[in-house]
């Protein structure tokens, strides 16, 4: 069963990312050769007004072919476009919607999630502010000094990247698997105190706590018009702790915790087995993530092209195509190589438990 649940939960991904760039292609009146959810083989396909519809063996990915775009014109040469009908000579802020248009569906579904789902709980806590409510008998932050009431302003790690934090999500999301050494800046009774402090180990919690705990957050009544406004905050604050953990790979920090296709299998199972409203949860988190993730500035992704089509906006020239097609090449190689990696993450993590 937790199979089908994966294949529905890449399914609505996807597919709604997808149909994004078509609905915006077709909205400018750019020609779609075909429409695909999946990669590899062909398993079914329907014939639209113009644009194919395919369903491929491989249910990972999925694309839209566009007239313009280099592989959509290699797939069916035998198709003449009329070139006012092709991406490639739309205008610059036409073909910015079209890639954005993707990334937009993603959000909207996961935003239409959150909110469905906060009205339903009839609740929502807002996240804690970053106070030290409590200091944990015998812990690190106690033989630091830290105390009740100190408001943390900022956390610095010792290769100097820090954060200020204004929820106390941020500033846990910021040290999650850190285990070195760092400087909490506190204001206590109006001045502002360095506090060096090392996290230990909790086999309870497998985490690295430094030991002080925060106070509740607001809880706000739900209905169906406030509803929608605590579905942006919720995913204001998922947004930004994979930021954080985004920013950490970059330096090096929280690899060993980096999931792939395994551990979405993973998660799949344990959210399904808790209903149907905790499976839409895990829907609407790993579509923000898709988004986000597809904001990055890498040639491959939508993020990527954003750029490429500013700067030949901006200087009024097509960026060179050997050096394009050698950035997208290096961006496949690095993309496939951390797929591997996260993917050699999960296996390790089955064989461990």
């Amino acid at each position: 069963m937790t199979i089908i649940y994966f294949l529905i939960l890449l399914s609505l991904i996807i597919v709604i990312h997808e149909a994004g760039h078509l609905m915006a292609a077709k909205k400018f009146g750019v020609y779609c050769y075909e429409f695909a959810f999946g990669m590899g083989p062909l398993l079914f396909q329907k014939q639209g007004k113009e644009t194919k519809y395919s369903i491929r063996a491989i249910p990972i990915g999925g694309y839209v072919s566009m007239a313009g775009e280099a592989d959509g014109d290699e797939m069916y040469p035998d198709i003449e476009v009329e070139d006012s009908r092709r991406l490639i000579n739309k205008p610059w802020w036409q073909k910015i919607i079209i890639m954005l248009a993707g990334v937009f569906m993603n959000f909207l579904l996961a935003w239409v999630i959150f909110s469905l789902s906060i009205l339903s709980a009839g609740a929502f806590q807002t996240p804690a502010k970053a106070v030290v409510d409590r200091v944990v008998a015998g812990s690190p932050a106690e033989e630091a000094g830290f105390q009740s009431g100190d408001i943390i302003k900022k956390v610095t790690k010792a290769d100097g990247s820090s954060v200020s934090p204004k929820t106390y999500i941020d500033m846990q999301t910021f040290s999650a698997g850190y285990d070195g050494e760092e400087v909490y800046t506190v204001e206590r009774n109006g001045e502002l105190i360095d506090i060096a402090v090392t996290p230990r180990y909790d086999e309870e919690a497998d985490a690295y706590l430094i030991g002080i705990v925060g106070p509740a957050g607001d809880l706000n009544k739900v209905n169906l018009l406030n509803c929608w406004y605590y579905g942006v905050v919720e995913m204001g604050i998922i947004a930004r702790l994979l930021l954080t953990t985004l920013i950490g790979l970059f330096r090096g920090f929280g690899l060993s915790n980096v999931s792939g296709p395994i551990g979405i299998y993973q998660a799949t199972e344990t959210y399904a087995s808790l209903g149907f409203a905790s499976f839409m949860l895990l829907v609407a988190q790993l579509s923000l993530n898709v988004g986000i993730f597809n904001l990055l500035p890498l040639p491959v992704l939508d993020g990527g092209q954003v750029v490429i089509t500013l700067a030949e906006a901006i200087t009024g020239k097509p960026v060179n195509q050997k050096v394009k097609i050698g950035l997208m090449a290096a961006c496949w190689v690095l993309l496939i190589g951390f797929m591997l990696f996260v993917t050699w993450n999960d296996i390790s993590r089955l064989f461990a438990n």
